[in-house]
């Protein structure tokens, strides 16, 4: 009922210790608080707060255009509402090396798990778009200082993505990965891997968790779970997979209705009310007062 039995200490140092288990962990994007409790409801590892998806459901596209109010509020609402640690899309840090830091406090404070920030030129854009740039070696390795100095929680995880194997290729990219682990980062995301085996190159180079990004419509091919722990990656991310998911769901129906009159089509496709209440524990809100909550809640998954 309500939120989280865990605290965000527990929650981040559950997420230390499953990134050292040797375990590849697998963390669903959540578009709001309640798909974070469907993924934990469905038995992922974690759940992943991406900025593009942040962005999109302003309305804006993914161009460094939310702020960071914005994303720490998300962030708040999504981690409070699962047990699950969660993983919070930081962007550049919101600025420069004292941005950085308030942006590490601000996200700690919301209850995340862990964070990354990425070595692109500020505003950014989607890693998987064409026409990146990335900021010099210093640059990068002082943001990954600065998050690192201003975290309280030893535990936060702080993860330093890089852009710079679209840019230069791979071999600078690693060097760049090098650079960002002697800064201090936990963890490492190498955005936009051309294959396979740029991942396994990486994993190779690197000695802390490696992240991978399984994005639909981008530059990495869909590897399955098996393949990406067969060349030792760490964590996986699918970040706007429910928000395409639902939306494709959403379209159809408003084009059900132009042409059909009625939803009456699409009822089967639907999340049942029991299964809404279900997910929303209205059972456990009806015993804790059921001066408030008199109601009777449906039974089964299948009820209306």
């Amino acid at each position: 009922m309500l939120y989280s039995e865990k605290t965000p200490a527990e929650k981040r140092a559950d997420f230390r210790a499953a990134l050292a288990s040797g375990t590849l962990q697998k963390m669903p994007g959540a578009f709001n608080p309640l798909s974070a409790r469907l993924i934990q409801d469905k038995g992922f590892d974690g759940v992943y707060i991406s900025g593009a998806v942040i962005a999109a459901d302003l309305g804006l596209p993914d161009i460094g255009l939310t702020t960071l109010t914005e994303v720490a509020l998300r962030a708040r609402q999504i981690s409070r509402m699962t047990d699950l640690p969660t993983l919070v899309d930081a962007d550049t840090g919101f600025g420069e090396p004292m941005n950085v830091a308030r942006t590490v406090q601000e996200l700690e404070d919301a209850g995340v798990s862990g964070l990354h920030i990425e070595d692109q030129i500020n505003p950014k854009r989607c890693g998987h778009l064409d026409g990146k740039a990335v900021v010099d070696t210093d640059t990068a390795t002082k943001r990954i200082n600065a998050a690192v100095s201003a975290r309280r929680d030893p535990n936060l995880l702080i993860m330093a993505r890089t852009d710079i194997r679209a840019v230069e290729g791979l071999s600078v990219a690693i060097d760049r990965m090098k650079a960002l682990v002697d800064a201090g980062a936990d963890a490492i995301f190498p955005e936009a891997m051309a294959d396979l085996g740029e991942f396994e190159a990486v994993r190779k180079a690197i000695d802390v968790p490696v992240l991978a990004n399984m994005t639909e419509f981008g530059k990495s091919e869909l590897f399955t779970t098996d393949e990406l722990a067969g060349v030792g990656i760490n964590l996986v991310i699918y970040p706007v997979s429910l928000l395409r998911l639902a939306m494709g769901a959403a379209e159809r129906g408003l084009e059900t209705i132009l042409a059909e009159g009625s939803l009456q089509p699409e009822v089967k496709n639907m999340q049942t009310r029991a299964r809404l209440y279900e997910l929303l524990d209205y059972s456990a809100y009806n015993t804790f007062d059921t001066s408030i909550f008199n109601f009777q809640v449906p039974q089964g998954k299948g009820a209306s």
